[in-house]
């Protein structure tokens, strides 16, 4: 193994590290899995001119930092070069019967590279070896003539950011990225946070700004972002989410995560594919790029008309007159006006009278039903982007799940917890201020969120085959504060169990996987003294008779059949971590 870092390259980087060595880890992995003669080659430097390597935006810059794994191993043929990065494909059938599963580690890597502003490509010949070039952008780079960045932020809970905050846990002064009004600021005064690296976009929206009667905080990377929101509570904020090192749906996520910041009005700029998940996430409103001068002064006319409306209003639709009497209590408030429909007519005639901020919805109404309903609001655009919240006892199909997804921010199945989930995203929509709220309403939502208390901190290792259940549990997971490791069959979950330093606190185990099973993992992982009292909890497609009582015996703790229901999971992992 040889490692080459060439003269030219500058001292640091402006990343996340626990990303890049997944990336760099998976890649060296794999080439000394698929060499036995010869040797494995790193190299880090500076390059230029990469077509037809790279995407155009890489090779506009004038210098892109790239890690090069090479080895002389079996290679690749030409052909089979882009498939490789597909979940669980590989060379040929042989490949995977001799070295197993390795086309998951690939897929992950190659999604990772693209959240951290780089990209993945790969040059092959059969017999001759390989080389996996992971390029970032230079903007990267930390040069020596740049003073370090400090350590604003405490590390006391983990974020979607991959740094820690808590409310007003700042050290010393924020960076500052460019020249802004954050000395002037005096109480009373009116303040918008523009987050953005495009220099059109900052101009336009400190124009603006300053036309609405605002006083600027500027931020150019998403640490700097989290700090002035959390230091400074800003009245309103303009994110783009197209930020280098960071993703900016991540720092929208963390925004809303906590109760100081969670209520800031948030007008998000981005690719139109992201609409969706901005407006879950608690957006109040979504500018599709490319957005000029006067796109950018709409939005933040758009954030001062939210900000100057004396309170919020809700629409309830529910058929059920003590259902709705009750979401009516349970969410009411000084700041909030409630209006019940108990039909869909009667909910057009509402919409069509006042404006609303957000709609909690029933499913089962007489004649026109919730479905229908939802997708003719959400055909007006006028109501186009209110954020609606399903609320319903209706068990869901798969195909019914994914028609509601298209048009609801949230949907939430009545049973002992929903009252809580309800209030907590009806307020999250609203952009109420808990600390406003009254104090047994407060509590409630402080009661939800301890309930993830006992995640923070904890490393989860998915031990599972199958890309899109790693990608869905890892975003829950993160969003929670914990750490997630992850291996693709048995043997490679075995490896990074006991490889992790700092210890697993939990595993999660799919059954069918190849080369080992779950099965087989969890009877040999259960040999070893210190891993008895692990808590492993099985997944398995299956719900046969038998089969958690043969998860049990082979060493599971608990037992879940897939597809899995995230909520159920988080409660039943509450419960182990909690022991």
């Amino acid at each position: 193994l040889d490692i080459r870092v060439e003269d030219e390259v500058p001292g640091g980087l402006l990343t996340d590290p626990q990303r890049l060595q997944q990336v760099l880890n998976n890649l060296l992995s794999n080439a000394i899995k698929f060499t036995h003669e010869g040797g494995v080659t790193v190299v880090m430097g500076l390059r230029r001119g990469l077509a037809p390597f790279a995407s155009e935006t890489l090779n506009s810059e004038e210098g892109v930092v790239v890690f090069e794994v090479t080895d002389t191993g079996i290679g690749i043929a030409e052909e089979h070069l882009m498939s490789i990065f597909e979940a669980f494909q590989q060379a040929d059938g042989s490949t995977s019967r001799r070295y197993g599963g390795t086309g998951l580690g690939l897929s992950i890597s190659r999604e990772i590279a693209r959240i951290l502003g780089g990209e993945i490509h790969v040059r092959s010949r059969p017999g001759e070896g390989s080389t996996f070039t992971l390029f970032l952008s230079p903007r990267h780079l930390v040069r020596p003539d740049q003073e370090p960045l400090p350590a604003v932020l405490s590390a006391t809970t983990p974020s979607a950011l991959g740094t820690g905050v808590t409310d007003a846990h700042v050290q010393g002064e924020v960076p500052e990225d460019r020249p802004d009004d954050r000395h002037e600021i005096e109480p009373g005064d009116r303040v918008l946070l523009i987050v953005a690296e495009e220099e059109h976009l900052l101009i336009s929206g400190e124009s603006a700004g300053r036309a609405a009667g605002f006083k600027i905080l500027i931020a150019t990377r998403g640490d700097s972002a989290l700090a002035l929101a959390t230091t400074h509570g800003p009245d309103a904020i303009v994110l783009d989410t197209g930020l280098h090192g960071v993703d900016g749906l991540a720092l929208l996520e963390e925004l809303k995560r906590l109760p100081s910041t969670r209520h800031i009005p948030v007008h998000v700029i981005s690719s139109a594919e992201q609409r969706t998940s901005a407006l879950s996430a608690g957006a109040v409103a979504y500018l599709e790029k490319p957005a000029t001068a006067d796109d950018v002064a709409g939005a933040v006319s758009r954030l001062v008309g939210f900000i100057e409306t004396p309170g919020r209003r809700l629409l309830v639709v529910e058929d059920d007159a003590r259902e709705r009497a009750a979401i009516i209590e349970l969410v009411g408030g000084d700041d909030v006006e409630v209006v019940g429909a108990a039909s869909s007519d009667e909910a057009l005639e509402a919409l069509g009278n006042r404006r609303f901020d957000c709609m909690v919805l029933d499913l089962k109404l007489p004649r026109t039903g919730g479905f229908a309903l939802l997708e003719q609001v959400k055909s007006d655009e006028a109501y186009a982007n209110m954020p609606v919240v399903v609320y319903t006892g209706k068990e869901l199909t798969r195909r019914e799940e994914t028609r509601l997804k298209k048009y609801a921010e949230t949907i939430i199945v009545k049973d002992a917890r929903s009252p809580e989930r309800l209030l907590d995203e009806t307020a999250l929509f609203l952009h109420r201020v808990e600390s406003r709220m009254p104090v047994e309403k407060r509590r409630i939502i402080e009661q939800l969120h301890s309930a993830d208390a006992v995640f923070a901190g904890r490393t989860v290792l998915i031990v599972d085959d199958d890309v899109r259940n790693v990608f869905a549990l890892t975003s829950a997971f993160e969003g929670r504060g914990m750490r997630v490791l992850f291996g693709e069959n048995g043997r490679e979950g075995i490896e990074a169990l006991e490889g992790a330093t700092d210890g697993v606190d939990l595993v999660l185990m799919d059954i069918m996987m190849p080369e080992m099973d779950g099965y087989a993992a969890m009877r040999a992982i259960r040999q070893e003294e210190r891993f008895r009292e692990l808590p492993i909890i099985a997944l398995t497609a299956k719900a046969m008779k038998g089969d958690r009582e043969e998860c049990i015996a082979a060493g599971a703790s608990d037992y879940i059949t897939k597809p899995v229901d995230i909520d159920q999971l988080l409660s039943l992992m509450r419960v182990w971590l909690y022991r």
